[in-house]
């Protein structure tokens, strides 16, 4: 009962400070700037990449060594992990990439993510009795939004490259043309989706030659894949978007049940969006605005830490802190976000460090915060099928890029005679209002599904620019996503090399279910005995993003690149 009352008190302060930050006219005081501007004419002399397939990390340099800059190399990896892996991202998908242009010093956000067909219908994605569909949801074409992966390579390219599209897709479609050795992910991932892979000629016929999933050793060919890849190559965006491959796509979307039409084809756009940037101890981070909502969650977690000295703390009071950070962010997720597009969102407020302030008053030293006194409702267990790579170029150009399908491989479908996955983005909308989604995530009706509207994502690619040290810093995850990058980003300020950042075990909570995720060996003994007799209910979890990190240090102007331990066929290479 005393903390009941005490919760309600909190809250009520939270809600008044949070109001106080703002003038007579509503709008929000700005917060001083405190970052140290980015090194404007520095240049590195070497590249570095990371990404989640060394066939991919070494297209990325195949393309540099022709003239490429960091921006072709991403549509090299991109397109390449597409081919190699699948179960995370590809052609079917879609991405948001942030970028740093080192010349006129200029931040820039791609958002590619996928977009509603204009016929969807929430009834489609619910039983008879109300509950949510999963199977429509995540399988098969209805469950499938407009990919957004060419359209976003395709002005990443044109807009930023320095090399003609068809020489930046060249390693993907040799590689999809010639042939790969599948890494045990990839073999794990088809073998646990065989079932659903074999209810579909095509998808079968892709992931199952002679009727079985590849083996170790064998050499698995996409060749439908190339010549997707070779139209795009040879007419840009127009090559998926229209013509012979668009006309595949809506063709066999209709016969498995699906409702895209060339006209959904037709109208899909890449976006060039403003970044989220905010400042937290002397380094700026440039980080993804909505439709994703990592960026809010990442600066509006920021923007309470900065109140706290993190490093005067023992383990289990910093982790208490930035729990407790975590937990309002992701209130305020459930409760705000959508596509810009379509709705209104409050981001001058939850982008206040006068809200932040509100938010912290609410933060008790040693106590956690149940989430039942932050008002909102029930979720589940996050996954992780994403990937995300980071570039750094000789000239300093930067980019980080997230690209998903969203679960394991996507909807498992695959359009006859493209080669082409098709995502399972669906069901990242709130297809049924406060009804968690796979990743445990509740939504609102800002992210309801609508026509040509993009559904939320939690893909948080980020660039940290200090005066001494830059990174570029990603993660997939599903929603620990946005935790996990957040870590990062925290490690990376308190002087962590990447292959220490890559390392690093992890922890998340994502306010329901009101438990703390924690990976085995994050915490000591004594540590989880504090944060549970503060009231924290720890759970281990296995399965983390596998970060990829590169980091340019000003000081030596020297390149370090790493890929997250736990993939072993990733790479970080520095050249």
């Amino acid at each position: 009962m005393k903390f009941q009352m005490h919760g309600r008190v909190l809250l009520l302060s939270l809600l008044l400070t949070g109001s106080a930050a703002y003038g007579a006219d509503g709008t929000p005081k700005a917060a001083p700037a405190t970052a140290t501007p980015p090194p404007a004419a520095q240049r590195p002399g070497h590249a570095g990449i990371a990404s989640a397939n060394f066939l991919a990390t070494d297209a990325g340099f195949e393309v540099l060594a022709k003239g490429g800059n960091a921006f072709d190399a991403a549509v090299a990896v991109a397109s390449t992990l597409s081919v190699v892996e699948p179960e995370s991202s590809g052609i079917g998908g879609g991405f948001m990439a942030t970028l740093h242009i080192a010349k006129g010093n200029r931040n820039v956000f791609i958002d590619a993510r996928e977009m509603a067909p204009m016929a969807v219908n929430p009834k489609d994605y619910l039983n008879p009795d109300g509950t949510p569909n999963r199977d429509t949801a995540l399988k098969g074409p209805l469950s499938a939004g407009i990919p957004g992966e060419p359209a976003g390579l395709a002005l990443l390219a044109k807009r930023y490259g320095r090399l003609p599209l068809s020489e930046s897709l060249a390693p993907a479609i040799r590689i999809a043309r010639d042939g790969f050795k599948p890494d045990p992910r990839l073999l794990a991932s088809i073998r646990d989706e065989q079932k659903n892979l074999e209810r579909w000629p095509a998808s079968a016929a892709k992931f199952l030659p002679g009727g079985k999933p590849p083996v170790a050793g064998e050499t698995w060919r996409d060749p439908d894949q190339a010549r997707t890849w070779e139209l795009i190559a040879e007419k840009g965006a127009a090559g998926f978007y229209r013509g012979e491959v668009a006309q595949k796509l809506v063709d066999a979307v209709h016969a498995a049940g699906g409702n895209w039409t060339l006209q959904d084809l037709a109208n899909y756009r890449a976006k060039e969006r403003t970044p989220i940037t905010i400042d937290y101890r002397g380094y700026q981070i440039v980080t993804a605005p909505p439709p994703s909502s990592g960026g809010v969650a990442i600066a509006e977690i920021l923007n309470i830490l900065r109140g706290y000295d993190l490093a005067a703390m023992d383990q289990a009071h910093r982790v208490h802190t930035i729990v407790e950070a975590m937990r309002r962010a992701f209130r305020d997720h459930n409760d705000y976000l959508g596509d810009p597009d379509f709705v209104k969102m409050p981001l001058d407020m939850l982008l206040s460090p006068y809200y932040a302030d509100g938010l912290r008053q609410s933060i008790l030293p040693d106590q956690a915060t149940p989430s039942s006194m932050l008002p909102h409702g029930p979720a589940h267990d996050p996954g992780m099928h994403t990937t995300h790579f980071s570039i750094i170029d000789k000239d300093g150009n930067m980019v980080g890029i997230t690209s998903t399908v969203n679960y394991i491989l996507g909807s498992t479908f695959v359009a006859r005679g493209t080669g082409v996955l098709l995502n399972d983005e669906m069901d990242d909308f709130a297809l049924v209002p406060d009804k968690p989604n796979v990743y445990g995530l509740l939504g609102s009706k800002a992210n309801a599904p609508a026509g040509g509207k993009r559904m939320l994502s939690s893909m948080s690619p980020s660039i940290v620019i200090g005066k001494d040290r830059s990174a570029v810093i990603g993660s997939p995850g599903g929603s620990t996503i946005i935790t996990q990058v957040l870590e990062g980003i925290l490690h990376f300020i308190d002087g962590q090399s990447a292959q220490q950042i890559v390392a690093d075990k992890r922890y998340h909570h994502q306010f329901l279910p009101d438990v703390v995720d924690v990976e085995d060996g994050a915490f000591d003994a004594a540590t989880s005995a504090t944060l549970q007799k503060m009231g924290y209910t720890l759970k281990s979890r296995e399965g983390w993003g596998f970060m990829n990190v590169v980091t340019w240090d000003h000081r030596d102007n020297k390149l370090d690149a790493a890929s997250d331990p736990r993939r072993p066929s990733g790479l970080g290479k520095v050249e």
